[in-house]
């Protein structure tokens, strides 16, 4: 058993011998920054200020040897080799949320794209969900695999939960959902999860970027913002690689219509010529930085694949000016990226 000191808290919690760092907080209750719990999307990354500890197995290219060499470890992997003092911020919005394993039932499957399903899934009607805008669920499949998607739908209008499913290639648990789920299956999962959501002590101007299904956990996030009427500026560039990938796209131009706080950009990076596409084209983190070459006053909250997060994380924060800890992000990691060789070290 190690101690781990959380700075700059002062916070103190124990970790077993076969625990991670992560693993521990959670378990006691202390809600540290994550989202894959794999070691493939970077956003658990902290300081090592004291102690060593063993790396686990993690992506290096979420996590460099120059980081390493920096004093920074990813704690949903880092396991102390004794006792341990970080720096990580605890999340407190988090606090207050219970954590549940409970059936559900498939209530209606909707092709809205040659590659996406919308999944709507309903509760026991016993049991209410409290979760925070953005933040997403573990299916758990008979295998004892997990399977992360991000509920789309706001706290408020919580009687179904919707997840946005992308077509993987090679994929099992998706070509299920696309091939063979029918409507009233029966379906256990885990959640709410991840501390992606809105951090509501700021009062800076939000940039928003989806790209593909990122675009889920951020209609949870915009719809309850809206609902609540945060006056803060919202901007969202969703991007996709022709204009038939941004299947909600007539939402979000109807949230900019009824909405003078929010804007909305779309970006296509492929557009075919029978597209006929007159909007903004190329990578959506390249239309931000295009608009806002100066992020400094701003927060950013990004949801996708990994090289859109990873891409906006480091370019924001050295080209754009983006404070590093205003940089809130949900990874859409896959079994393909989990895959990839990874590293492993002992210290």
């Amino acid at each position: 058993m190690h101690n781990v000191t959380l700075k700059p808290s002062g916070q103190q919690f124990q970790v077993d011998a076969s625990e991670t760092i992560l693993a521990a907080a959670l378990r006691q209750g202390l809600v540290l920054p994550y989202g894959c719990k794999n070691g493939a999307c970077g956003s658990c990354k902290g300081k090592l200020l004291e102690g060593s500890v063993d790396y686990g197995v993690y992506q290096k290219r979420v996590f460099t040897d120059e980081e390493k060499a920096q004093g920074k470890a990813l704690f949903c992997q880092a396991k102390p080799l004794g006792d341990v003092v970080i720096e990580a911020r605890a999340v407190g919005a988090a606090k207050g949320i219970v954590i549940k394993t409970l059936p559900c039932r498939v209530q209606s499957l909707e092709r809205v794209a040659d590659d996406v399903i919308v999944l709507r899934v309903k509760l026991p009607a016993n049991e209410k969900m409290k979760f925070l805008a953005g933040q997403f669920i573990e299916f758990l499949l008979k295998d004892g695999t997990r399977r992360s998607f991000s509920m789309a739908n706001p706290p408020h209008d919580a009687e179904l939960v919707e997840l946005h499913v992308r077509r993987v290639a090679g994929g099992n648990f998706t070509q299920h959902v696309f091939e063979k789920m029918k409507e009233r299956d029966i379906l256990r999962f885990e959640g709410p999860l991840g501390v992606f959501f809105l951090r509501e002590e700021s009062p800076k101007p939000i940039v928003l970027v989806a790209s593909g299904t990122g675009f889920a956990p951020i209609k949870s996030l915009v719809e309850d913002a809206l609902q609540r009427g945060l006056e803060r500026p919202m901007t969202l560039y969703w991007g996709g690689r022709r204009p038939k990938d941004l299947y909600m796209n007539a939402l979000a131009e109807k949230w900019a219509s009824d909405h003078a706080s929010f804007k909305y950009v779309p970006v296509v990076s492929e557009a075919l010529p029978e597209d006929q596409w007159q909007g903004r084209t190329g990578f959506v983190h390249r239309a931000v930085m295009h608009d806002f070459p100066d992020l400094s006053g701003h927060q950013v909250y990004a949801c996708g694949v990994p090289i859109m997060v990873d891409s906006a994380r480091r370019d924001f924060t050295a080209a754009c000016k983006l404070p590093e800890d205003e940089f809130y992000a949900d990874s859409f990691t896959t079994q393909a990226d989990l895959a990839q060789p990874a590293a492993a070290s002992p210290r």
